[in-house]
């Protein structure tokens, strides 16, 4: 018999999240992890301690010639980071030294 109610697997989990309220650290804990992912390797090995607080990203990276350029494409990562998780979870980056 073939119930009419189906959901998928994604969608429960996703409801599961939001109703336990672990929805927003899930989705912080993702963009975290595609930070090297989005921005790659080089990237990747200059960067430090990644957080997310209030919505802001804050970022370690350790060349100061990379943290200017990435300072200047901030507001394209911002787009780039939510659109590689499907959710608005952040909207600033802050790139400290």
């Amino acid at each position: 018999m073939k119930r009419s109610n189906t959901e998928t697997v994604g969608a429960v989990i996703t409801q599961f999240l939001r109703e336990t309220g672990l929805e927003k650290p899930f989705l912080e804990h993702k963009l975290v992890e595609a930070w090297p992912h989005v921005l790659g390797n080089m990237v990747a090995r200059y960067t430090g301690k990644i957080e997310i607080k209030n919505g802001v990203l804050y970022v370690h990276i350790t060349s100061s010639a990379l943290r200017q350029e990435l300072f200047l494409a901030r507001f394209q990562l911002v787009k780039k980071l939510n659109d590689y998780v499907g959710a608005e979870v952040i909207s600033d980056i802050r790139l400290l030294g």
